[in-house]
């Protein structure tokens, strides 16, 4: 399973970001601060996720709801 999720960041913003792995242990990186592009933007909330079967569904999705 592939996952693309949305986080609502500290500023107000809304990260768009996807994983192969786990979504909470996904989460949970965020939430420590692992991931670059969110650590400077905790707490970080999980709004909702989108489950695909292929990856490549998954990074075409990913890629039209960053460039939106």
């Amino acid at each position: 399973m592939y996952y693309v999720y949305f986080l609502y960041l500290s500023n107000g913003n809304i990260y768009k970001g996807m994983t192969g792995r786990d979504i909470n242990e996904r989460y949970i990186e965020h939430q420590k601060g692992k991931v670059d592009s969110t650590k400077s933007y905790l707490p970080a909330t999980l709004l909702g996720y989108e489950m695909y079967y292929l990856k490549s569904d998954a990074e075409r999705r990913e890629r039209f709801l960053k460039s939106t």
